[in-house]
């Protein structure tokens, strides 16, 4: 949403001409797939991390803006809520030593920030939902100053018509009425792009959402919603529930969310887009003025500002995305499964896992998308974030000609089947066989000790709270213990129990 956003058109022939807009960037996109118009394989890589802000107990600080202009780097972005920005890594060719040399510029980028940070008594956290946070926290007021942002919530509540409503029930369970879409800040992810070809996208998508709820079960990092302990990744509903604009009797009639798995695998791009213009209205449209169609007869590349506008207000957790860069236009799937932290190590330990894994998937002359049904691999997705390293999933057999699947611990398919396909995508990549090693080496140590960031927390926090602390002392002294522990800098599943040092 880098250009001017304006309110949606909502009077009838606004809609219409906005439709009609979208409708002129599908058939410029059509036109670029079929010509052929896109870049040759540059094996490129890119990842964002959404980051939140606290104080030295660790609880929430409203800073981004000051801690923002502190920083001063084009690298660091505003984010929904106050309490979080975004740092951006610059695109790296997957090869060689990337992965060290990705770990080495976010602890100097992040060190840098956090530096800049501590001047306004404030520090990052790399966490998927802050524990301290409290719904009152996350009000129409806390999001960030940004038109956008505040047009982004005026759309998607009219949209909506009433408050938006959480309820995530695990452990314990939450339930809160929202008036705006501000909780949806509590939501902190990892954002891990490839640039891929046409035709190789279909199967790089498919891959992804195959793998996604093996990512969950080792990854999660969330199992705190608002003081309350729910699901081990909390905030694929959160995220649901604070961006749902259906009303419940459209629910009901089962109209798609705006932020959801899908319901199909796909044979190309084009279908992505397709069915975001076909199921979802247009929220936000842009002052751009191009006609993508005229650009194209005259030689050009379109930017899409529309078609790309409203792709980013549905929020797939495997999301196409269309850009170009240097005039040449690319696709790149954008995997936005994983939550933030706890360290450095875990973040590019789990980038080297999807990486490695999409590649080796994408490449199987069976191709896991025709012996998983789809409907199984969305139950996986649900299944991991609910129970995280204990989830017990549903796979193909091994040798299995048809479509039936087994259930089997996430942490044995991780380790027996999944980790040594992420090896073999990494070498195909080129990636320097040591830190093929280090990297693969934290996931396999997670399954083997069954521990993550979610693992940790809990057990962190039920241990406070048997030394007689009460729940928002127990959370606080676990998110200070997690913050101590987070610029050590050592894995999670190396971490030692509890809230003491």
């Amino acid at each position: 949403m880098g250009e001017k956003v304006i309110a949606g058109e909502f009077d009838p022939s606004g809609r219409q001409r906005q439709r009609a807009r979208l409708r002129r960037g599908l058939e410029a996109l059509a036109r670029l797939l079929a010509e052929k118009r896109f870049d040759r394989p540059k094996n490129l890589m890119g990842l964002e991390i959404e980051l939140n802000l606290a104080d030295a107990d660790g609880m929430p600080r409203m800073m981004n803006t000051e801690v923002l202009e502190r920083i001063a780097s084009h690298d660091f972005q505003t984010e929904l809520g106050q309490c979080n920005l975004e740092v951006n890594i610059v695109p790296h060719r997957l090869s060689g030593r990337v992965l060290d040399q990705l770990a080495e510029e976010l602890r100097t980028g992040l060190s840098y920030a956090d530096r800049k940070a501590g001047e306004v008594s404030s520090e990052i956290v790399m966490i998927g939902i802050l524990p301290t946070l409290a719904a009152r926290d996350l009000g129409s007021t806390n999001l960030s100053y940004d038109d956008r942002y505040k047009l982004l919530n005026e759309q998607m509540l009219a949209a909506r018509g009433e408050d938006f409503l959480i309820d995530v029930e695990g452990e314990e369970r939450f339930r809160y009425a929202s008036g705006s879409i501000a909780p949806e800040a509590a939501c902190t992810s990892v954002q891990l792009h490839l640039q891929v070809t046409p035709g190789r996208f279909a199967a790089v998508w498919n891959a992804a959402q195959a793998v996604a709820a093996a990512q969950i079960a080792v990854g999660a990092n969330s199992p705190f919603l608002f003081g309350r302990e729910v699901w081990r990744e909390s905030r694929p509903p959160l995220f649901q529930q604070a961006t749902d604009v259906r009303p419940p009797e459209f629910a009901a009639q089962g109209v798609r969310p705006r932020t959801w798995f899908g319901e199909r695998w796909i044979d190309d791009a084009y279908e992505l887009f397709e069915e975001n213009l076909r199921f979802f209205p247009p929220l936000l449209s842009t002052s751009e003025e191009e006609d993508p169609l005229r650009v194209l007869d005259e030689g050009g590349v379109p930017q899409l500002h529309e078609l790309v506008l409203h792709n980013g207000t549905i929020y797939r957790w495997n999301r196409p995305v269309y850009a170009v860069a240097d005039g040449v236009p690319h696709l790149r799937v954008e995997n936005r499964v994983l939550p933030a932290g706890p360290t450095v190590s875990d973040v590019i330990a789990n980038a080297a896992f999807y990486y490695g894994l999409v590649r080796a998937l994408a490449e199987e002359p069976r191709p896991i998308w025709k012996r998983l049904p789809f409907e199984a691999a969305a139950a996986n997705f649900d299944t991991a974030c609910r129970d995280g390293i204990d989830a017990v999933l549903r796979w193909p057999k091994p040798g299995g000609r048809s479509s039936s699947t087994v259930s089997v611990p996430a942490v044995r398919l991780v380790q027996e089947e999944l980790l040594p396909l992420a090896a073999a995508g990494l070498d195909a990549w080129g990636v320097e066989p040591a830190d093929r090693d280090r990297y693969l080496g934290i996931v396999e140590q997670r399954c083997r000790r069954k521990v993550n960031g979610a693992s940790w927390q809990v057990a962190a926090y039920h241990e406070a709270r048997e030394r007689g602390l009460d729940r928002d002392g127990a959370l606080a002294a676990m998110t200070r213990r997690y913050c101590e522990l987070m610029h050590i800098g050592d894995p999670v599943h190396t971490w030692p129990a509890g809230c003491s040092g």
